[in-house]
């Protein structure tokens, strides 16, 4: 698959519900299933995990050096987020508005939730404390679980506006209806978190989701990420390379020279200080002075990354177009066996 190919996948840019079966079947066992489109990462206790196209789920338990496919999956839409409560229980979500949990570290799943008439995808999760879990997707899709993922309410979508003066130039009412794509909802401790939204939308919500309001945005194309650093300080990063830093949670916003026109959408904080974000080309960008700069670190594949995690060790995993890496900062990625 192409990067423009994995870029149109993760921006959903018309994404069809026509032609879905009535019951989902099963994902394949696939040979070189570390080597699929792979779309979202998380930590399971020590145990890595990895989910994707086709419902694709594979595992690690060596740090990230081999994978082993899950063995039960019942779905084969796209997975595109998966998060996990503690080392045994976990979420994960994608197309047809599919939601599967685990509760054994992820080598096996469940189908809890499907919607495939549902106009768009769910795009990302968020495991909570108390088994809250909110999931986001397309046209501003909001579900929320008090169950650790076993039941789910759609909820819809509404933040209190952002200063006018400060808002992007387009149609502010289409935030209170929930036309916007929620790209990604991120976790700044265990009650402040952040959404990365379509057409220059950024949301952040101070008691776990039940309230949100939007904040000022520096530029009027999407976001795919935020990341929470240390104190108040926020990444915030999307397509063309644009790349911008917070100081006071989100207030304002300066941009950051990225290196790069490609699409970012994925980041993770270093040891020692260090901040990492990566996108499309095989793009990764490294700060060792706290997200404060960046120099370009280009792999040599030139291949999409989707996500990124970092090791205690040092070492990041990717995934993305080409499967999962183990790679070190600065290094080409290596494939995975």
């Amino acid at each position: 698959m192409s990067a423009r190919a994995l870029l149109l996948l993760l921006a959903l840019a018309g994404a069809s519900r026509a032609g879905v079966p009535d019951a989902p079947l099963p994902a394949e066992a696939a040979p070189l299933a570390s080597h699929a489109l792979l779309t979202a990462l998380a930590a399971a206790g020590p145990r890595l995990v990895a989910v994707g196209d086709r419902g694709i789920i594979v595992l690690s338990d060596d740090a990230g050096h081999s994978w082993v496919q899950a063995q039960a999956v019942p779905t084969q839409a796209l997975l595109t987020g998966v998060c996990f409560f503690d080392a045994a229980h976990g979420i994960a979500v994608g197309h047809d508005q599919s939601v599967l949990t685990s509760a054994d570290a992820g080598r096996t799943w469940t189908l809890v939730h499907r919607d495939p008439a549902a106009p768009g995808p769910l795009l990302d999760v968020w495991c909570g404390p108390a088994g809250r879990a909110l999931a986001v997707g397309a046209y501003g899709t909001f579900l929320a679980s008090g169950d650790a993922g076993a039941t789910w309410q759609a909820r819809e979508f509404h933040a209190e506006p952002a200063p006018r003066a400060a808002a992007p130039r387009h149609d502010r009412d289409a935030d209170t209806q929930g036309g916007f794509h929620l790209n990604r909802i991120t976790a700044a401790g265990t009650a402040t978190l952040y959404i990365a939204a379509e057409a220059g939308h950024l949301y952040r919500s101070d008691d776990a989701g039940e309230h949100w309001r939007e904040l000022a945005s520096p530029y009027e194309g999407s976001f795919f990420g935020v990341l929470p650093l240390q104190g108040a300080a926020l990444l915030a990063y999307g397509l063309r390379g644009n790349l911008f830093r917070s100081e006071d949670g989100g207030a304002s916003w300066r941009r950051l020279d990225s290196g790069t026109l490609a699409m970012l959408d994925g980041g993770a904080r270093l040891a020692g200080g260090g901040v990492v974000v990566v996108g499309l080309t095989g793009v990764v960008l490294v700060s060792k002075n706290g997200g404060s700069s960046f120099a370009l670190r280009q792999q040599r594949d030139h291949a999409g990354i989707a996500a990124v995690l970092a090791l205690p060790d040092g070492r990041l995993v990717i995934a993305g177009e080409d499967g999962v890496h183990s790679v070190a900062p600065g290094a080409a990625a290596e494939p995975a066996p």
